[in-house]
């Protein structure tokens, strides 16, 4: 395992449980049953709009952090997953869960 990898593997394993919490927690919010009020109705129907969206956000963010474990523990982590060259270390240092080199990045949008 690579130094940038082993620096990394601790900072993401701790980021996927705050991750994790935070999904339970969004996902506890969703399940509280309705207000019988229809005033009240409609603000939680705008609110589990929101927290909908917030929960596919941490999943995405979930996903990817997950990725890059999976990079590490296969050997892989720190190579683009589009192009095959390396991903910077300063951008793993700022994104460790980066799976494209910032080229392969700034092409994808």
């Amino acid at each position: 395992m690579s130094d940038l990898a082993s620096a990394a593997k601790p900072r993401l394993q701790s980021t996927l449980a705050e991750l994790e919490a935070r999904l339970t927690n969004v996902v506890h919010d969703l399940d509280e049953p309705a207000d019988r009020d229809l005033e009240e109705q409609s603000i939680e129907v705008a609110d589990d709009e929101a927290l909908e969206h917030q929960a596919h956000l941490i999943s995405r963010e979930i996903a990817s952090v997950k990725g890059a474990l999976a990079r590490i523990e296969g050997g892989s982590y720190g190579i683009c997953v589009r192009c095959g060259g390396k991903i910077a270390a300063e951008r793993l240092e700022a994104r460790p869960e980066a799976a494209l080199c910032i080229h392969c990045a700034r092409s994808n949008g």
